[in-house]
C-alpha cells in the first residue's frame, strides 16, 4: 500500500507554519494516479494558507511498480554527495522487502524488479518515464555523455542537471533538458534523434566499459562519474 504521514514544515516565503502529509511509499500497482502526479510534475506539492506560495516537499520515499518492474528509492537531491553510503542502505531494505531476506512471496515479486536509487523530483520522474517509453535506462545515461561529448557548449554546473523529459514524434527523437535541480526549472531544451539510442544499443561493445561502470550498483546517472569523493564507481 502507498502510505503518508504528517509532517510540520515551514514556508520558505513567509515562514508560516504548514502541516501536509508527506509520502513514506508508494505503491503505484494500487495507486496509478500517484504515478500519474510524478510524471506530470505535481507529487507532494503544497501551497501557504498565509501567502499562497506553493513549494514541493523533497523526496524520501520507495515506490514500487510490480507491474512495470520497477523498485525505486527516491531521496532528496541534497544527499547526492552521500550515494555510496545511501546505495547500500537501499540494497538492504530491497533484501529485507523483496530480496533475499524477505518472505518467499515478496521474493516472487522482487525478482521481476529493477531496483533503482534516484535523487531529486527530476531523477525520480526520469525512471518512471524511461520504463514507460520501454528503453533501458543505462543507454539513456550513454546517451547523455554522447551529448556532453558532442555540444560544444553545455551548463554543465554542480545543481544541474541533463535529463530526458519527452519524446518527439514529428522527428522521431527524444526531448532532453538542461534544469535546476532545486528549483526543477527548465534552462534549455535539446532533441535528440533516436538513431542515437539505436547506435547505442547496436555497439554493446564498444560501451561495454561504459555501461559497466553506470550499471555497478543501484545508483544509475552519468553524475556518478563526474563525483570524485569516495570509492571508484567502477
Amino acid at each position: 500500500m502507498s502510505l503518508f504521514h504528517p509532517v510540520n514544515l515551514v514556508c520558505p516565503q513567509c515562514e508560516a507554519p504548514v502541516t501536509m502529509m508527506a509520502v513514506g511509499s508508494v505503491n503505484a500497482d494500487r495507486r496509478p494516479d500517484l504515478r500519474d502526479d510524478i510524471l506530470e510534475d505535481r507529487f507532494q506539492d503544497v501551497s501557504c494558507e498565509a501567502c499562497g506560495e506553493s513549494f514541493r516537499l523533497q523526496p524520501q520515499f520507495n515506490y514500487l511498480d510490480a507491474g512495470r518492474g520497477q523498485w525505486i528509492a527516491a531521496m532528496p537531491a541534497s544527499r547526492l554527495r552521500d550515494h555510496l553510503e545511501i546505495e547500500d542502505e537501499a540494497g538492504a531494505l530491497f533484501d529485507t522487502s523483496y530480496g533475499a531476506n524477505a518472505p518467499a512471496a515478496a521474493r516472487d515479486v522482487g525478482s521481476g524488479l529493477a531496483v533503482r536509487l534516484t535523487f531529486g523530483w527530476p531523477a525520480v520522474r526520469e525512471k518512471l518515464l524511461v520504463r514507460q517509453l520501454g528503453l533501458d535506462d543505462v543507454i539513456v545515461e550513454m546517451m547523455k555523455l554522447h551529448i556532453l561529448r558532442s555540444v560544444e557548449s553545455v551548463p554543465m554546473a554542480e545543481g544541474i542537471e541533463l535529463r530526458l523529459v519527452n519524446t518527439d514524434e514529428d522527428s522521431d527523437g527524444y526531448v532532453f533538458a538542461w534544469l535546476e535541480t532545486a528549483s526543477e526549472k527548465y534552462i534549455e531544451y535539446m532533441t535528440v534523434p533516436a538513431e542515437l539510442y539505436r547506435a547505442i544499443e547496436g555497439n554493446p561493445e564498444g560501451w561495454d566499459a561504459i555501461r559497466k561502470r553506470l550499471d555497478t550498483g543501484h545508483f544509475v546517472d552519468m553524475q556518478k562519474l563526474y563525483m570524485g569523493e569516495g570509492r571508484p564507481a567502477a
